[in-house]
C-alpha cells in the first residue's frame, strides 16, 4: 500500500463490520471449480519466504526488488501460468527516476552546520546556493509579514495547525499534519519572492520528523521522461527542528547554504503472466489480477528491526496471486487471465501507471481488474470491497460479482465506510486499480486495511492471518472467475467521471 502513513488504531473504521463467527469460505463451493487449489499451506509457504529477511523488504529500484521479481517469475512458471512480459519473459522492464537531495550539502544558520535529516529536510531536491539575512515572521500569516520586505531574503516562519484539521485518529498523523502546514504556509509566503523558506516545527510537527525525514530524504520518484521532476529549480524549502526556533528568529541571522540535487535512473519492473482462456470466441479478453510487489526496503530501525518486510502490504497480495495463477492453471475460464505484481507501487503507484499506459494486451482488452492491497490483517471475519459506491464505482456489473462472490465463497462482513468518498484516508486512491480505473476499465478493491503494523518492521509473515489470506484469495478468483465466465463484458457505469 502506497506508504503515506505509519500507523492505525485497529479500531478505526471497523464499527460498520457487523457480527463475528462468520463461517469459512469453503474450497468446494459450487461453480468455482478451482477453488482447492488455493492452499493454505502453499500461501504461508510463499509468504515466509517473500516476506522473509533474505528479500530485504523488496525496495523499489534496487537488487532487492528484482530479486523478489525473479522469484515471482519462477513461481508463477512453476503454477504453470505463461509468460506475458516483454521478449517472451515473464518480466516487463520501465525507468524510474529518483532525485534526493545530495549528502554533500550545506545548510548553515549563522555559524552552525545543519545535518541533513537530524536537524534539516529539503523539503523538495534542488540545486541553490544562498547566502542570504533571515527575516523571521513568526507564524507567516498576513499580519506577520505586513509590511516587510522579503523579496530576495530568507523567510522563516514557525509552523503552525494547517487550516483544514487533521484528525486526531488518523494513521501518521502528526506527518501529515506537517506536511499539510508546510504546503499552505509555502503557498502563501512563496508569493513573497523570497530566496528561501526555512520552517521550523512547533510540537505536533516534530513528532513526526522521523518518518518525514525518512520519507523524503529518499527524495522523489517518477516514471522517467525528457520532463523535468517536479520541484527543482523551485524556491528552496528547509524544514528544521523545534530546537533551532532560537537560533532561526536571531537579529541579522544569516542563511548560508549550498544544495545539490542529485538524479539517479533505476530500472524498476512488473511481473506479468497468464492463464489462455479456453473459448475462442472470447479469450482475447483478460480479466486482470492485481497487486503490487515492493514494499520499504531497509529504513530506519524500530525496537532494533530495520527491515520493512511488508508481509501483509504487500507479500500477502504477491503470494494471493500465485494462488489464483495455481487455480486458473487448473482450470481456465472463457477468457483468459492476466497476472501483474506491479513495481514501484510505494513510489506512486508507478508500475500500474506504466502498465496502464503501457499494457502488454490492447488495452481495450481488459475487461476489469481485480486488485488487492494487504489482505491477511485485522479481524478474521472482516473485509472491505473498494469501488462499490459512487463515485468510486465505475462497473455496478462488476460490483454485482464481487459481492455475490463473497455471498458464496468467503462471507465475509463488508466494512463500508472506507469506500465513502469523505473517508480521511482517502484508502481507494492508494492502490494499483486507480490507473486502470482512471484509464475506464471496470476495477474493484479488496483489502482488509490497515493496521498497527503498517509500514513498519512488524509487518512480518509471523502475524498473517493465514487462513483469513485463503479466504480473500478465494475471494479474488471467485470474483474474477465469474468475469472470465460470464457471457458478456462487465459494463463501465454510464458518466463515470473519478474525481478526488
Amino acid at each position: 500500500m502506497r506508504a503515506i502513513h505509519w500507523y492505525l488504531a485497529s479500531s478505526l473504521g471497523l464499527a460498520a463490520c457487523g457480527g463475528r463467527n462468520v463461517p469459512a469460505s469453503s474450497p468446494g463451493a459450487r461453480g468455482y471449480p478451482a477453488l482447492d487449489a488455493i492452499r493454505e499451506d502453499d500461501l504461508k509457504r510463499d509468504i515466509f519466504y517473500l516476506a522473509s529477511d533474505a528479500m530485504r523488504g523488496r525496495e523499489a529500484g534496487t537488487l532487492d526488488e528484482l530479486r523478489a521479481s525473479t522469484w515471482l517469475a519462477d513461481q508463477a512458471r512453476a503454477a504453470g501460468l505463461e509468460p506475458a512480459g516483454d521478449d517472451g519473459t515473464y518480466f516487463q522492464f520501465w525507468p524510474m527516476r529518483r532525485v534526493r537531495s545530495s549528502a554533500a550539502s550545506v545548510i548553515k544558520l549563522g555559524d552552525r552546520q545543519l545535518t541533513l535529516g537530524t536537524d534539516a529536510i529539503v523539503t523538495v531536491p534542488t540545486n541553490a546556493r544562498l547566502d542570504a539575512p533571515i527575516v523571521f515572521v513568526g507564524e507567516g500569516k498576513a499580519s506577520d509579514v505586513a509590511g516587510k520586505e522579503l523579496a530576495g531574503k530568507v523567510v522563516a516562519a514557525l509552523i503552525s495547525a494547517p487550516a483544514t484539521p487533521i484528525p486526531a485518529r488518523m494513521s501518521l498523523r502528526a506527518a501529515r499534519y506537517a506536511f499539510s502546514a508546510i504546503g499552505e504556509q509555502v503557498a502563501f509566503l512563496s508569493s513573497r519572492n523570497p530566496a528561501a523558506i526555512i520552517l521550523v516545527s512547533d510540537a505536533v510537527a516534530d513528532s513526526g520528523w522521523s518518518f518525514a525525514s525518512m520519507s523524503l530524504g529518499r527524495g522523489q520518484y517518477g516514471i522517467d521522461s525528457v520532463a523535468p521532476v517536479r520541484g527543482i529549480g523551485t524556491v528552496p524549502i528547509i524544514w528544521v527542528r523545534q530546537n533551532f526556533a532560537e537560533l532561526v528568529s536571531r537579529p541579522d541571522q544569516r542563511l548560508t547554504a549550498a544544495l545539490v540535487a542529485e538524479s539517479f535512473l533505476y530500472p524498476s519492473v512488473n511481473v506479468v503472466a497468464r492463464s489462455p482462456g479456453t473459448d475462442p470466441a472470447v479469450r482475447g479478453e483478460y480479466v486482470l489480477f492485481s497487486g503490487h510487489q515492493d514494499h520499504d526496503g531497509v529504513r530506519l530501525p524500530i525496537d532494533g528491526d530495520s527491515i520493512y518486510n511488508g508481509a501483509d502490504d504487500n507479500a500477502s497480495v504477491s503470494v494471493g496471486l500465485l494462488g489464483i495463477g495455481r487455480a486458473f492453471a487448473r482450470h481456465p475460464g472463457r477468457r483468459s487471465a492476466l497476472f501483474v505484481w506491479h513495481g514501484a507501487e510505494e513510489r506512486g503507484l508507478l508500475g500500474s501507471r506504466w502498465h496502464a499506459a503501457h499494457p502488454v494486451v490492447p488495452r481495450t482488452s481488459i475487461v476489469a481488474v481485480i486488485n488487492a492491497d494487504m489482505i491477511g490483517g485485522n479481524t478474521p471475519d472482516s473485509a472491505a470491497l473498494l469501488g462499490v459506491r459512487p463515485p468510486h464505482r465505475n462497473s455496478k456489473a462488476l460490483v454485482e460479482m464481487g459481492l455475490k462472490a463473497n455471498a458464496e465463497v468467503s462471507r465475509f462482513q463488508l466494512d463500508t465506510l472506507w469506500d465513502q468518498p469523505t473517508h480521511p484516508e482517502g484508502w481507494y486512491f492508494r492502490s494499483d486499480h486507480l490507473p486502470y480505473a482512471r484509464a475506464g476499465i471496470p476495477s474493484l478493491y479488496f483489502t482488509t486495511l490497515l493496521h498497527a503494523r503498517y509500514h513498519t518492521p512488524k509487518d512480518e509473515a509471523a502475524a498473517i492471518d493465514i487462513p483469513k489470506l485463503a479466504r480473500m484469495t478465494r475471494w479474488m478468483y471467485a470474483t474474477g472467475w465469474l468475469v472470465a465466465n460470464a457471457s458478456s463484458r462487465p459494463g463501465l457505469d454510464e458518466g463515470f467521471k473519478l474525481e478526488r
